[in-house]
């Protein structure tokens, strides 16, 4: 959530970075509460000063002119109600101000491009070659199936459409590739943590997936309301909700391996078949609290942390730069690491990395102090997947298969897969 104080100190500089983003982002109403809480301000600090004046009038009076005392008095309680009543007002204000702010994103970043969509992304940097195929190759979906280790059609008989068993091979893949993801980044210093999978309004509400995109959430039936997990960034980044941080200890770096649940409410008709949009799915995410002035720097390496997966599989990939109108909610700046599939033919995103700035710590009440005694302030908190588990078995699927519909298990993964080095029918 953005700071209230600061959008009304720079209301038109914010308003127009807002608008950068797109989106038809009306503020219309918003800037005519802004206006109402001005006067609001002005109306009381006036009143303030006229009660605080009558007051020393009546200190002078007391002693010299005991008998007009009671008419200041009547004076006082006058201006004392009007105060309170003014008062009454600019709290509704600042509430619906506030209620406002949740369903506005954050200020992109100077140094993200102005763009409408994905076609406006800056590309940052690529790394290796695209595989050279010697034959057509085949999608993920086709080939799994043929393998006889991905089941769709079971899945939907006892689940529904957007869901799949793994079997076999392709099962315990998947699980090596979540062991490999945590043991590489825990050696970079991330501190690995199981998360809960059901979080309550409070959390969802800190990372800004609430009150905007409810209708994407799983949530729990009666009274007891809890949310399934979009992704891990729920739960790691609500791990220090309420809390003041030792400055000296920052950055906090976690990592956490989870499955993710999502209705896909807005993604009729996308991806319909194969393991990219799934209504549930494997995740590693990589969530850091940083200090406003290192944020950034802290972006760049969770980034490159993100990619490291990715080349020590061998994966060719490239890291592009999201515009202001393609970024995230809560997102001050993005990069978004996309991995080729032969396949389709397409880079396909794997995983999304950004920087937060205080957006989320604000909702959340993560703050940290400087110094002992310091006044607290707010973290920056970042986040990105390292990486999506099933999109990342996609992209072995496609660019290590083999003529024969057989596929070739990544070396790094080798010590994970209990002699298993390839999947074959």
């Amino acid at each position: 959530m953005l700071d209230l104080k600061e959008v009304a100190r720079n209301y038109e500089a914010v308003v127009a970075r807002l608008k950068d983003r797109g989106g038809n982002l009306d503020l219309s109403a918003f800037g005519q509460l802004f206006v109402e809480r001005k006067q609001l301000y002005i109306d009381v600090e006036g009143l303030s000063a006229q009660r605080n004046t009558t007051n020393d009038e009546m200190k002078q009076r007391a002693k010299s002119d005991p008998a007009s005392i009671e008419a200041l008095r009547g004076q006082m309680r006058e201006v004392s109600q009007s105060i309170k009543e003014k008062e009454t007002k600019l709290k509704e204000v600042e509430d619906k101000l506030t209620a406002m702010l949740m369903l506005v994103p954050n200020v992109p970043d100077a140094s993200v491009p102005k763009g409408s969509s994905e076609a406006d992304n800056q590309l940052v940097r690529t790394w290796g070659e695209k595989p050279n195929l010697p034959f057509t190759a085949k999608q993920h979906f086709e080939i799994g199936e043929k393998l006889g280790l991905l089941d769709f059609e079971r899945a939907a008989k006892v689940s529904g459409s957007r869901f799949a068993f793994y079997k076999g091979g392709l099962a315990r893949l998947e699980r090596a590739l979540v062991s490999f993801m945590i043991d590489e980044h825990t050696a970079k210093g991330y501190t690995e943590l199981l998360p809960p999978y059901l979080v309550n309004r409070a959390s969802m509400t800190g990372t800004g997936q609430l009150p905007k995109f409810e209708d994407d959430a799983f949530k729990t039936a009666g009274e007891n309301e809890l949310f399934l997990i979009p992704t891990a960034e729920v739960p790691v980044t609500n791990y220090h909700q309420d809390e003041i941080l030792d400055g000296a200890q920052l950055p906090l770096k976690y990592c956490a391996f989870s499955p993710c649940f999502r209705a896909e409410a807005g993604a009729a008709g996308k991806d319909t078949r194969g393991l990219i949009r799934m209504h549930q799915f494997h995740k590693v995410e990589l969530v850091k609290f940083a200090t406003p002035e290192t944020s950034m720097a802290e972006l760049e390496s969770l980034t490159a942390n993100a990619c490291a997966i990715l080349e020590k599989l061998k994966l060719h990939h490239r890291v592009t730069l999201l515009c202001t109108g393609d970024m995230g909610f809560a997102s001050c700046k993005t990069y978004d690491i996309e991995v080729w599939l032969p396949g389709q033919q397409a880079y396909r995103e794997i995983s999304s990395c950004s920087n937060f700035s205080d957006f989320q710590a604000r909702r959340a009440k993560v703050r940290y102090r400087k110094e002992k005694g310091d006044k607290p302030l707010l973290v920056h908190t970042l986040n990105g997947s390292g990486l999506a588990v099933g999109r990342t078995l996609v992209a072995i699927l496609e660019n290590y298969q083999r003529e024969d519909g057989s596929v070739v298990i990544p070396e790094a993964l080798w010590p994970y897969m209990g002699g298993l080095k390839e999947l074959k029918a």
